[in-house]
């Protein structure tokens, strides 16, 4: 086996391990799902989840701190394709509700377990999600120069709380649309 396909199988295991924490946190809660379960979940044995992490902390760690930091970078992407401030907004909650219809398990992971993170890790979650909402910030700022910031960080917030309630309301046909309408009329009010 060649290094790359090695590499392959392996980036390939851990996300399926990735994969299968986000379902079964979702699911159960962190502290109800052990090593062995994440194991089974992702076809591996218990013992094999540690040549990929140190242990189940680190599962949740690199769930959470990888999808902040996708959310982030994704975030910067949008802002950086577009030219003006209207299209931007509009860009940010397309790619946010993409982002939660795809994502409902970690949307649930993050509500109920981010407190379970070592304290470093949580503070890299929290630094990374400060940084997605001034992203937001700073794209309102555009379209409301005269409001304060504490507001527009209020209207982001109340944005993402209605956007990342897909996992409490089910997935119908018409949710996305439902969701970015009533997205760009609050961050537009």
């Amino acid at each position: 086996m060649t290094d790359t396909v090695r590499s392959r199988a392996k980036a390939d295991r851990r996300s399926a391990l990735l994969e299968a924490a986000a379902r079964l946190f979702s699911e159960r809660g962190f502290d109800r799902v052990s090593i062995e379960d994440l194991g089974a979940a992702a076809g591996v044995s218990g013992p094999a989840v540690y040549r990929h992490f140190s242990g189940k902390q680190a599962v949740l760690a690199a769930l959470l701190v990888g999808v902040s930091e996708g959310l982030r970078d994704g975030g910067q992407r949008v802002v950086d394709s577009q030219t003006d401030a209207a299209t931007t907004l509009e860009a940010l909650v397309a790619f946010h509700v993409n982002f939660a219809l795809a994502n409902p398990d970690v949307i649930r992971v993050q509500d109920r377990d981010l407190d379970s993170l070592a304290d470093p890790d949580r503070h890299r979650v929290r630094a990374l999600q400060r940084g997605y909402v001034e992203l937001w910030v700073a794209a309102l700022e555009r379209i409301h120069p005269d409001a304060l910031a504490l507001a527009l960080r209020t209207r982001a917030h109340a944005t993402f709380g209605l956007i990342n309630s897909t996992p409490h309301t089910g997935n119908s046909r018409d949710l996305r649309a439902i969701l970015e309408r009533m997205a760009l009329a609050a961050l537009n009010s």
